[in-house]
């Protein structure tokens, strides 16, 4: 019963979509365990492009059953939107299963994290205000909404009216805070804020209206809601290949990545077994995906950070725009610190690097081999405080570039040495054997070294 986990092993936009949709041959089932339309994975097959953010990256192989587990948050707007496109494209959602008891983000979640995220200031963490983490925080408080009660109005009807009363006073507390900002900053206060309640009651707010919307909304899932765990158990057992595809990555990860600027749930390996339903032992492989370089959107310590030409190189060539927000990506170096923390916390067994393509012609290669704090300590582990992670400086080991375009290249052989050094250097240093080089955005540009 191999159970493979595929997660990120950076601060996530490693090309997760790709390797799944790679891995996916292999299996016949794939399964998305935590995250919400947070997420943007990109798949690119003869040129043309498709991205997912809550559809699960195994849904262009058409005999494969692709679950969106019980630990993924989904906005039903958004789900059904990718599901009326890839029907349009002409790509069958016939095998997609959703669920029941994962929660749903409601339109006073999307609402109050626009809200919160105002508020924060300067000290905004960046997040993709989507709803995701007041989401999940209603899940933890027991007030969320999930997909089975969309098939019950009564239920329905209750649940968001519980949800909803706290909710109102405190939106409208927000935008009074926000209408005053504005004012002190001079500017027009009688202009409310998107998804502010100060100027009267929001439309989207309206419970009858939400109702409605949702029912309608369970009517056109209903064929795709199920007993996913059940559904992957049975897989299992039947010794059959299921691939558990994570969101985000191991650096946002809420209990081990860089808080508070992380997401809100769990993209670690171990996760996978909360978020689909399945036991410890039914995970039998892990995958971790990192760039060749380093990238990370939206505020938080960043050690190898590049904010000078060879940054703005690496935006450049690798096209470096959030999938979901279009947001600039910050770029820096290979950060060997971090990935090894991030190999141990997954316990990792193969490695994929993308995107080595986009360090052609950048001259001699640099990786981080280690921190040093501001007061001289050396740092050979990833900082578990942080406030030696924000100060901390890395210290790199230099390694020869290459000039050569490498897009063409499909063995290993016909990468220039230099390329071949590089690889090998991050292998040894993390001890994980590197199974896949993406050398270009086409799945097709994929490089497979055994092991």
């Amino acid at each position: 019963m191999p159970g493979v986990v595929i997660v990120g092993a950076q601060w996530g936009d490693e090309g997760k979509g790709k390797i799944t949709d790679l891995l996916a041959e292999r299996a016949t089932m794939i399964v998305r365990f935590q995250g919400g339309n947070n997420a943007g994975h990109t798949i690119v097959r003869e040129g043309k492009e498709y991205k997912f953010h809550l559809i699960p990256s195994g849904i262009l192989h058409s005999q494969k059953t692709c679950v969106i587990g019980n630990g993924v948050v989904v906005d039903p707007r958004v789900l059904l939107g990718e599901i009326d496109n890839l029907k349009r494209a002409g790509i069958s959602v016939a095998n997609l299963r959703i669920s029941a008891n994962a929660h749903l983000i409601m339109p006073y979640h999307v609402l109050l994290d626009q809200a919160g995220e105002t508020k924060l200031g300067k000290l905004s963490i960046g997040t993709t205000r989507r709803g995701i983490g007041p989401c999940y925080a209603d899940k933890a408080l027991r007030l969320g909404i999930r997909v089975q009660d969309l098939l019950d109005e009564k239920i329905l009807r209750t649940k968001i009216r519980a949800a909803l009363e706290p909710k109102q006073q405190a939106l409208r507390e927000l935008g009074v805070q926000r209408r005053k900002q504005r004012k002190e900053a001079g500017e027009d206060a009688k202009a409310a804020p998107e998804g502010s309640t100060a100027g009267g009651p929001d439309p989207r707010l309206d419970l009858h209206a939400m109702v409605e919307d949702h029912i309608n909304f369970g009517h056109r899932l209903e064929p795709h809601i199920a007993d996913t765990a059940k559904l992957c158990w049975d897989a299992l057992d039947d010794d059959e290949t299921v691939i558990f595809e994570g969101a985000q990555a191991t650096l946002l990860d809420l209990d081990h990545g860089t808080y508070p600027f992380v997401t809100s749930s769990n993209p670690i390996a171990g996760a996978a077994t909360v978020g689909a339903g399945v036991g410890p032992t039914d995970i039998t492989e892990v995958w971790g995906i990192a760039k060749a370089y380093a990238t990370r959107v939206g505020a938080g310590p960043f050690p190898t950070e590049l904010e000078d030409e060879t940054g703005e190189r690496m935006v450049e060539r690798g096209h470096e725009f959030g999938t979901t927000t279009g947001r600039r990506r910050r770029c820096g170096w290979m950060d060997l610190v971090a990935l090894r923390y991030a190999v141990r916390l997954n316990r990792m067994d193969s490695l994929a690097i993308t995107k080595l393509d986009v360090l052609s012609g950048l001259g001699p290669l640099r990786v981080a081999v280690r921190y040093r704090s501001k007061e001289g300590a050396v740092l050979d582990s990833f900082p578990y405080h942080q406030s030696i992670l924000h100060s901390a400086t890395p210290e790199y080991e230099e390694l020869p570039g290459f000039e050569e375009e490498i897009g063409d290249c499909r063995e290993e052989a016909d990468l220039p040495q230099a390329a071949r050094d590089y690889l090998a250097y991050i292998s040894d240093f993390v001890k994980v054997p590197i199974r896949l080089v993406g050398v270009g955005p086409d799945r097709e540009q994929t490089i497979r070294i055994d092991a």
